[in-house]
């Protein structure tokens, strides 16, 4: 992905940003440059697709502005919080506290039911969940039947309902989804969708 100019800002204070972003795999003959010079920001309560062919860099832009991969070189903010040269520790608490992410291959713990990988984060940083926004998250993704089940248990589709529902419960500052209706059929991905729109709204 190469850009220089991109911005998703008109107004207000950038919920994410980077700049200058160059992400480089390798060395010599087997060097791939995945980001290059990439510049882009995204304001506060604007809901924006990256799209773009397959390998074109969607999914490492996304990992390096939220913390999940190390850049070779430039910036990456989340709010004010400079991404680059966070230690370990400073970073998971970012990512655990503001940032919510959705991953193509679900990343749920197989030993935990659907509840539990839904408030793992929450759990982690010792904060209880928001009973009534959790429960209308789990409601719209329809796995109100489904919560006592583990992974092994659910269809592709399911678990990735308990993905997104896993990002939107802490009430993050902003959610890096990458392709979450891919496994979900054309009725389900749209409502995933719509309430993912009407989570920034509110």
């Amino acid at each position: 992905m190469t850009t220089s100019t991109a911005t998703a800002v008109r107004t207000g204070r950038a919920a994410a940003r980077a700049t200058g972003l160059n992400k480089v795999y390798g060395e010599g003959e087997t060097r791939v440059v995945a980001l290059d010079d990439v510049t882009v920001a995204f304001a506060q309560g604007e809901f924006t697709a990256i799209m773009g062919p397959s390998g074109s860099g969607k999914s490492t832009l996304m990992h390096c502005m939220a913390g999940l991969d190390t850049v070779s070189s430039g910036s990456s903010t989340i709010g004010d919080t400079e991404l680059v040269g966070l230690k370990d520790k400073q970073l998971t608490q970012l990512r655990r506290d503001h940032i919510g992410f959705i991953f193509q291959a679900f990343n749920l713990l197989p030993t935990l039911t659907a509840l539990e990988n839904i408030t793992l984060p929450m759990d982690i940083a010792g904060r209880k969940a928001d009973k009534a926004w959790l429960d209308r998250v789990v409601d719209t993704v329809g796995l109100s039947g489904r919560l006592s089940h583990r992974p092994s248990q659910l269809s592709g589709g399911q678990q990735q309902r308990v993905a997104c529902a896993r990002a939107l419960a802490g009430k993050p500052d902003i959610i890096f989804a990458d392709e979450p209706t891919g496994n979900l059929d054309s009725r389900s991905g749209a409502e995933i969708l719509a309430f993912l729109r009407n989570s920034v709204r509110e």
